[in-house]
């Protein structure tokens, strides 16, 4: 079933619920519907943690959060689905954002040579940051519907596929 996998790699709901950022939230990260592994609620927090994965912002983990309290998807997964971008994969991802954003608004986004020092930044910020800005937006909606639909269909997929084995299992026993 997918909740036994989805569980075998969630942090245990204690060490979330004591996270002192989302302190927060109060009482309401309390609430069981939070934390049940549901088809919705998985489906849902895949569209928060890859929607919020994309923001560009200090303290994903809190906005993924306060999405999934507001939509009522899982809170460990929607906020263990921000680390989607981290050191190793945040340079690929955020450089497909700045593409699809100069692409949607027509900028030249070939070579972009990257330099470290406040230098290069003055001088390269003000031509980057509307498409790098609008790409991870297009990207954080398109992550989280594909994620939205793609782990309902997972969810539904798996479940026919156990059923259909189910049946086989009991037609065997039925003949011995």
């Amino acid at each position: 079933m997918p909740r036994k996998l989805i569980q075998k790699y969630l942090p245990h709901p204690d060490k979330v619920k004591n996270n002192r950022y989302l302190n927060v939230f109060g009482p309401v990260i309390h609430e069981p519907q939070l934390w049940h592994l549901t088809r919705h609620s998985v489906a849902k927090a895949f569209m928060v943690g890859l929607f919020f994965a994309f923001w560009p912002v200090p303290f994903q983990m809190v906005l993924a959060a306060g999405g999934a309290i507001l939509v009522r998807a899982n809170l460990p997964l929607s906020v263990a689905l921000v680390w989607i971008t981290n050191p190793v994969t945040m340079p690929f991802l955020f450089g497909l954002a700045y593409y699809v954003g100069g692409l949607v608004l027509g900028h030249e986004t070939g070579q972009l040579s990257f330099e470290l020092s406040w230098a290069w930044l003055e001088q390269n910020l003000a031509g980057l940051w509307q498409p790098f800005l609008l790409g991870c937006g297009i990207c954080a909606i398109v992550a989280g519907f594909i994620g939205y639909f793609a782990m309902g269909l997972f969810w539904r997929l798996h479940i026919s596929h156990s059923w259909k084995k189910r049946l086989q299992r009991n037609a065997i026993n039925r003949k011995t």
